[in-house]
C-alpha cells in the first residue's frame, strides 16, 4: 500500500514538473523570451511609441531581428525602450527606428533602417532630428533616435478630415457657382479663345511687319555705311585740298564771284525798275487807246463818223463808180480832157 502510493505521489510529481516546464517553455516561447542573456540590447529614443507593445518584434532590412523588451517613459515627455537583438545582428550604417504598424489587426513592428531611408515625411524628419542623441566626444552611444509612422487609422482619421473639408469646399463651391455663373464662366472662355485666336493673327501679321521692317532697317544700315563710305572719301579730299592750299583759292573764287553777283543783282534790280516803269506807260497807252477805242464805237469826231456812217460807204462805192468809168472815157476820147496845142 504504501509503495504504491509512493509510486503514484512519484508519477503525480513527474507530471506537475512536466507540465510546468511545457508552460515554462510556452510562455517563454510565446514572449520570444531567451534563457540567459544571449543577445544585444538597443535603447531608442522617441516621443511617442503608438501602439507598440513589448514583444512587438523589430525588423532589420525586412528580416525579423528581435523584439521589443522594455517601454519606460524618460524625462522630458521622451519615451525609452530597449530592444533585445539577435547576436551577431549587424546595424545599418546611421541607424534610427521608425515605429510602425504592420497588418491591419492592430500589430506592431519597430523598424531599424538607415537615416538616408527615411520616407520624405516633414514631421518623421524633425522628429528624429529631436530624439537624436549626441554623444560626447569619445564616447560611443546605443540610444538610436525614433519617430512614430502614422498608422492606417490615424491616416483615415485624416482623410476623413480631409474628406469633409473637401465636401465642404465643394458644397461652397457649388453655392457660388450656380447655372448663371457657369454660363458666364463659358462665356469668359470661349471670350478667352477668341481673344487668343485675334492674338495668334496679330502677332502674326505683326511677324510679317517685323520682317519687312527688319528688312528696312537693313537696307538703311546699308545706305548708312555707303554715305559713311561718301563721307570718309569726301572728307579725305577736303583734307587733301586744304593741305595743297586749293581750299583757300576756292574760298577767294567764291568771295569774288559773291562780288559780282552783287553786283549783276543790283543791274536786275535796275533793269526791273525801268521795266516797271515802262509797264505803267503802256499801261496808260493801253488806257488811252480804249478812250479813243470806245469814242470811235460811239462816233464821236470825224473818224467815229467816218467808222460808223455807213453812208461814208455807199458814196466811196458810188465815186469809185464814177472814176472807173471815167478813166474809161479818158482811155477812149483823150482828147476830150486833153488840148494840146503847138505854136
Amino acid at each position: 500500500m504504501t509503495a504504491t502510493r509512493r509510486k503514484n505521489d512519484a508519477l503525480v510529481g513527474t507530471a506537475v514538473v512536466v507540465v510546468s516546464s511545457v508552460m515554462i517553455a510556452l510562455v517563454l516561447w510565446l514572449n520570444q523570451s531567451t534563457i540567459g542573456d544571449r543577445r544585444d540590447k538597443v535603447h531608442v529614443r522617441a516621443r511617442d511609441v503608438g501602439s507598440a507593445s513589448l514583444g512587438s518584434p523589430v525588423v532589420i532590412r525586412g528580416v525579423k531581428s528581435g523584439q521589443i523588451d522594455q517601454i519606460a517613459l524618460g524625462d522630458s515627455g521622451w519615451v525609452i525602450l530597449r530592444l533585445a537583438l539577435d547576436r551577431g545582428v549587424l546595424l545599418p550604417p546611421n541607424p534610427v527606428v521608425l515605429l510602425t504598424s504592420s497588418s491591419l489587426f492592430g500589430e506592431w513592428q519597430a523598424t531599424i533602417t538607415s537615416i538616408d531611408g527615411l520616407p520624405n515625411n516633414r514631421d518623421i524628419r524633425r522628429n528624429i532630428d529631436e530624439a537624436m542623441v549626441r554623444a560626447p566626444s569619445g564616447v560611443r552611444s546605443d540610444t538610436l533616435p525614433g519617430a512614430l509612422v502614422p498608422d492606417i487609422a490615424q491616416l483615415t482619421a485624416v482623410a476623413g478630415n480631409i474628406a469633409s473639408d473637401v465636401a465642404e469646399v465643394a458644397d461652397r463651391v457649388r453655392t457660388a457657382f450656380d447655372d448663371e455663373a457657369a454660363r458666364e464662366l463659358r462665356n469668359s472662355i470661349r471670350n478667352i479663345a477668341d481673344l487668343s485666336a485675334e492674338l495668334k493673327r496679330t502677332i502674326a501679321r505683326q511677324s510679317i511687319n517685323l520682317d519687312t521692317v527688319s528688312l528696312d532697317v537693313r537696307r538703311g544700315i546699308r545706305d548708312l555705311s555707303i554715305a559713311a563710305a561718301s563721307i570718309d572719301s569726301v572728307a579725305r579730299r577736303l583734307d587733301a585740298s586744304t593741305s595743297r592750299g586749293e581750299i583757300t583759292e576756292i574760298i577767294s573764287t567764291v568771295q569774288q564771284a559773291s562780288k559780282e553777283m552783287l553786283v549783276a543783282a543790283e543791274q536786275v534790280r535796275m533793269i526791273f525798275v525801268d521795266v516797271s516803269k515802262t509797264q505803267e506807260r503802256l499801261d496808260r497807252t493801253v488806257a488811252t487807246a480804249d478812250t479813243l477805242m470806245q469814242k470811235l464805237n460811239r462816233g464821236d469826231g470825224t473818224i467815229g463818223l467816218l467808222i460808223n456812217d455807213p453812208r461814208l460807204y455807199q458814196q466811196s462805192d458810188s465815186l469809185v463808180t464814177d472814176l472807173r468809168a471815167m478813166l474809161a472815157d479818158f482811155r477812149a476820147n483823150p482828147r476830150r480832157y486833153i488840148n494840146l496845142r503847138i505854136f
